[in-house]
């Protein structure tokens, strides 16, 4: 594809004037406000906060439309152009890493030098664990398995199938749903909550974080469901579904060192 435009002689892209940054800044703005002026119960505050979070919902909407645009209908995506997505992506992913190790450092900390107003052992004294072969090892298997049917669907992509592409992405999405709904089981009958010292704040902090990555890969996933059924993807050109599978196998590597971590060595 090419992107040539007024008389341009560069394969980069040139990035034409656009309101979203702006808005963007203005949504970010109103939210952060609104949530504060709400928390300390100012008159307002919940309306604030929600028109705000309504805007970054429509700047996000709005701003990626426009990206898919250039990409699949100007050919601005070229391969330099994906080359620094690309790099742009991965280091994304880790800063990503970056903010999971920081719980993790917070629960190691804690965990191999238990203090004494613990009980000075790891679980704390007064906390009932989960068991981690039953709901754990479940979610595991069905992360797994759902990191193999998005392997499934990119290569599907390459090949040049599309039922296949579109098959595999159900499937992912479907098992991803099935996986946060078993989260959300396994909050609701916890015998412990996020206020029952460093073990219920570390790991709800660290599963609830990776629950919301789910939740928002999920969704990243579900557009490019759209994207493949809208014929938007071809066999080189496809780093939207790129990203999504890179940041799902993230996802997948993050819950296994928290199976290991929280659920099995730290009970």
């Amino acid at each position: 594809m090419s992107n040539i435009k007024n008389n341009q002689k560069h394969s980069f892209h040139i990035v034409d004037p656009s309101p979203w940054p702006l808005v963007a800044s203005f949504a970010a703005l109103f939210l952060t406000f609104g949530t504060v002026l709400y928390m300390h119960g100012y008159n307002g505050g919940g309306f604030l906060a929600f028109f705000g979070f309504s805007m970054v919902l429509f700047v996000m909407f709005c701003w990626w439309r426009d990206v898919i645009r250039e990409a699949t209908l100007e050919g601005q995506h070229t391969k330099s152009v994906q080359k620094g997505l690309k790099i742009g992506l991965l280091l994304f992913i880790l800063s990503e890493v970056m903010f999971f190790v920081s719980f993790f450092w917070a629960f190691f900390h804690s965990s191999l030098n238990p203090s004494p107003a613990i009980g000075g052992v790891w679980p704390p004294a007064y906390i009932t664990t989960l068991d981690p072969w039953g709901i754990p090892l479940l979610n595991t298997i069905i992360l797994l398995s759902s990191g193999a049917s998005v392997t499934w669907a990119h290569h599907s992509i390459v090949f040049g199938s599309k039922e296949e592409a579109i098959q595999a992405l159900i499937c992912t999405v479907v098992l991803a749903v099935i996986f946060t709904s078993f989260q959300g089981y396994e909050y609701v009958t916890a015998p412990f909550t996020i206020s029952d010292g460093i073990y219920g704040s570390v790991f709800y902090m660290c599963t609830g974080f990776h629950g919301l990555h789910v939740i928002i890969g999920t969704i990243f996933l579900a557009v490019c469901l759209y994207r493949v059924n809208a014929n938007h993807y071809t066999k080189e050109h496809h780093f939207g579904f790129e990203a999504a599978a890179w940041y799902w196998h993230f996802v997948d590597v993050v819950w296994l060192f928290l199976f290991v971590s929280l659920y099995w060595w730290g009970s």
